[in-house]
């Protein structure tokens, strides 16, 4: 394959900038990040064996029918999940360090004691009427973002060159919410068996897991996905990504609709407007999420076009499939129209994407598994007669 200096040389920078095909490495004795993220998880857990293990054992039923469930409930997030994760995809265990963190210690190292004691100071200030309207909306958005914030922030510290653009702040965000998610919901579950009494208890997990995962579509990995973004907005740790006024403003955002979410009856006036309410937050939470997303991966769409553009220059991408690869849904859609055929097109974006990905992993020198990535792009685009 015969390249240009000039673009071989901004395929190696786009390789450098960017960090993909690092592993990710969790051990890390010498580094403080490894020990603070070692004692939030270490105290969450003891949170969770604190919490569950008074009457645990007696609403064993509930805990087993929430944990199948929400299990379950896993798996279209996670497609969702991998499916946006494009790329310079983060590797997996980063990732679940990543769930690991917002599960465990977000929500019972921090959240949870730190809820407790705004929950009571609301009440003492403004009542147990004004508590029940907003106490909620008031104490969640500050202490639970900041919470899983935080976990990012520990990643940024284990793995620095790997978390680097905006869009890995939204990646890696929306899994520590997934994780503080699901392990939430299974406090829901505990909390609704023990207030029938231990009366049908799966009939109780299957009511939280119906309303709490209906609405978990638009709760925290949205809000933590976006928080996420903007904290990196403010950090900036790629040359020209940094804008301090865009990140504080989606950090506000994100705990605006936290805020909402949470006191949706307060902001409804405990009337009719509540049964709107949700569909209408729900609605500009997903179209805000889009358009974080959409300029998030600006970043990222400029390091796949320039890793794959030596390629490209070769002969083995068309410009149709590399702008396919390196774009957006139009691109995509773009692409799907002049090869005439959504399966084909999916295969062959999968290709170039596989590419990308071994001549990360492969810092950009030739092996056999980038010759072998680059001959199965080349047989898709020209199949033999």
């Amino acid at each position: 394959m015969t390249t240009t200096s000039e673009t071989k040389t901004t395929q190696l920078a786009a390789i450098e900038q960017s960090g993909w095909g690092l592993p990710f490495r969790f051990f890390q004795p010498h580094n403080l990040a490894f020990w603070v993220y070692l004692v939030g998880v270490g105290g969450g857990a003891l949170g969770m064996f604190r919490f569950f293990g008074g009457d645990g054992g007696f609403y064993t039923p509930a805990l087993t029918g929430g944990i199948l469930l929400f299990g379950l409930y896993l798996v279209p997030w996670l497609v969702l999940l991998r499916h946006q994760n494009r790329y310079t995809a983060q590797p997996g265990r980063l990732l679940t360090t990543a769930f690991a963190w917002g599960g465990i210690a977000a929500t019972f190292w921090i959240a949870l004691p730190a809820n407790t004691a705004l929950l009571e100071l609301w009440t003492k200030l403004g009542g147990t009427a004004f508590a029940a309207d907003w106490a909620a909306g008031l104490t969640a958005p500050i202490d639970e973002e900041f919470a899983k914030a935080l976990g990012l922030v520990l990643l940024i510290g284990l793995a620095p060159r790997l978390v680097r653009s905006v869009y890995d702040g939204a990646i890696i965000g929306a899994f520590i919410g997934l994780g503080f998610q699901v392990f939430e919901d299974l406090l829901y579950v505990y909390n609704g068996a023990a207030q029938s009494f231990g009366t049908d208890q799966i009939g109780a997990s299957l009511q939280v897991f119906l309303v709490r995962g209906a609405s978990g579509i638009v709760s925290h990995a949205l809000f933590s996905a976006i928080f996420c973004a903007g904290l990196m907005w403010v950090l900036g740790r790629v040359p020209g990504e940094r804008d301090v006024v865009r990140g504080v403003l989606t950090m506000l955002v994100a705990m605006v609709f936290h805020f909402a979410w949470d006191d949706m009856n307060g902001l409804g006036g405990n009337g009719p407007l509540v049964a709107v309410l949700p569909f209408v937050i729900a609605a500009v939470e997903l179209t805000f999420l889009f358009s974080v997303l959409r300029h998030a991966a600006r970043r990222e769409r400029t390091w796949t076009r320039e890793l794959l553009g030596p390629e490209a220059e070769a002969g083995v991408l068309d410009p149709a499939l590399l702008d396919a690869v390196s774009g957006l849904r139009k691109q995509r859609k773009a692409y799907r129209k002049h090869v005439h055929g959504r399966r084909a097109a999916r295969h062959r974006m999968a290709a170039a994407s596989d590419l990308a990905r071994e001549i990360a992993h492969a810092g950009g020198r030739e092996t056999d598994r980038v010759a072998h990535a680059r001959a199965e792009v080349l047989r898709l685009q020209h199949p033999a007669p």
